[in-house]
């Protein structure tokens, strides 16, 4: 059996879940199937040299020559959109040739496409038109949904029904759709597609490659200077235009203003000694019962009506050296990172570090990071999701604080213990949070040894791509586990 693959990424392109795909590569590798990939020349993450070097190299081989990877030329990645989608489009047009009429594609008998971009499932499906190749289409992202989510689309416009109709024709042609959480198959079963139809594969993590590496040993302090001594709040992954960046910004530079001043200090003290007026507040925060009835319950094993403990002495003033101020440290590439950089210069905020993508092998430094670490997007557009970052959070036995929409992702930190849900949007619940955490390490670490069971129990590599192994084999008609 030959599987072909589209990808819009490929290696050595960067991107917070290409882990998934090499997995499975080497999944399918170790049951004998080959793989043909055609790939653009990559251009997201890499240096110009990098990208140089690969516009020479047409053709390679990778997995122990189970996979035989082509390159065609495209312009590189921007941040112009007129100019990105240009760039997509042609990238379509391309890929749909190669898969038709290219010899490598024709000799393939399964077609393997994921989401990115949203066109990307109704290109699959026309290739199917034109070949007959069974089609395996894995659903991370609800295209039109999420521009609803992003506000780049109203519900019931001209783009969302365009949206729909490249939707309801990607799965209708789809042989099986996979998708990442329950609640993207109630999504999809809503507009039609039969249950049959749909195999839920949760995204995993490597959790012999994401693990607690010490701080004191964690090289990435050393790289980039940062303080041992200081609470760190971390964000891995893509910096977009969903991620609510803004909102991250504005607490981060609430933060440094008022540990500057004597009023603030003097309020982190009061949570800190377990005041009633500050307790009320986070009690409320907890029970969501605050005028507004937007604060989503904080998960907690203790009870916020009595007095917070902290583990040194409580009368002690906050300068003492117990005392951590709160730090910012964003992970990662996307579209909306120069604004986030801008803005933090511009502002004068100098409690949030911004750090490029790093290489795979230094994964577990990177989400071992924080003392805790984010899951946060605007409103409406995590609605479906529970993104992959999460089990690496969870491996890395840190504690996750999501700023999200209600979903399976709220059930799972609460059913589970392992760290604080928080409406998408509410930055109050959310600032509450971060200052729960700071004041009670204890927490950090319950929760985070919480999260690596659930891992351990549920969300492995081996689990995740077996299944997906299982479902190449079951579309393809294929019985044995080598050919």
């Amino acid at each position: 059996m030959k599987i072909l693959f589209l990808p819009a990424y490929f290696y050595p392109e960067k991107a917070a879940s290409s882990y998934l795909g090499v997995n499975r590569f080497h999944a399918y590798a170790g049951n004998g199937f080959r793989m043909v990939v055609y790939a653009p020349v990559p251009s997201r993450g890499i240096d110009n040299a990098t990208r140089a070097c690969y516009m020479k190299k047409k053709e390679e081989e990778m997995y122990g020559g189970y996979m035989k990877v082509h390159r065609f030329s495209l312009m590189a990645e921007g941040k112009n959109p007129f100019l990105r989608f240009l760039r997509y489009i042609t990238q379509e047009v391309t890929h749909f040739f190669k898969a038709v009429f290219a010899k490598d594609a024709k000799d393939s008998n399964l077609l393997f496409l994921s989401s990115t971009p949203p066109t990307h499932g109704a290109m699959g499906a026309l290739v199917k038109k034109c070949t007959g190749k069974k089609y395996i289409y894995c659903l991370q992202d609800i295209f039109p949904d999420s521009l609803v989510g992003t506000g780049l689309a109203k519900k019931g416009g001209l783009l969302w029904k365009i949206g729909r109709v490249i939707e309801d024709f990607t799965y209708r042609n789809a042989d099986k759709i996979i998708v990442i959480s329950e609640d993207f198959k109630r999504n999809i079963m809503a507009k039609g597609v039969p249950e049959e139809k749909i195999e839920v594969i949760y995204n995993w993590v490597d959790e012999e490659a994401v693990v607690d590496v010490p701080r004191s040993e964690n090289k990435l302090f050393d790289k980039y200077g940062l303080d041992r001594d200081q609470f760190y709040v971390t964000y891995n992954g893509n910096i977009g235009l969903t991620q609510n960046m803004d909102m991250l910004l504005e607490v981060a530079r609430e933060l440094q203003q008022s540990c500057g001043s004597d009023a603030a200090m003097q309020q982190l003290g009061m949570v800190k000694n377990g005041s009633d007026a500050a307790l009320q507040q986070l009690a409320a925060v907890k029970n969501g019962l605050n005028s507004s009835n937007s604060f989503e319950p904080l998960i907690t094993p203790h009870n916020l009506s009595e007095p917070l403990q902290t583990p040194h002495n409580p009368s002690a003033p906050l300068t003492t050296p117990h005392h951590r101020s709160i730090h910012f440290v964003l992970v990662g590439e996307g579209a909306y990172k120069a604004e986030v950089e801008r803005r933090i210069k511009e502002q004068g905020i100098t409690n949030v570090t911004m750090l490029p993508f790093q290489p795979y092998e230094d994964i577990s430094h990177v989400f071992s990071l924080g003392d805790v670490s984010l899951v946060i997007s605007k409103p409406g557009v995590g609605a479906n999701s529970v993104p992959s970052k999460t089990w690496s959070i969870m491996s890395a036995s840190r504690p996750v604080l999501a700023n999200f929409d209600e979903n399976e992702l709220k059930t799972i930190i609460a059913d589970h213990h392992c760290g604080i849900f928080t409406k998408a949007g509410d930055k109050e619940a959310f600032k509450a949070a971060i200052l729960e955490l700071y004041h009670h390490p204890e927490l950090c670490r319950e929760y985070g040894k919480n999260g690596r069971q659930f891992v351990m129990d549920n969300l492995t590599k081996e689990v995740g791509t077996r299944k997906y192994v299982e479902v190449v084999k079951a579309v393809a008609g294929h019985s044995s586990s080598k050919s």
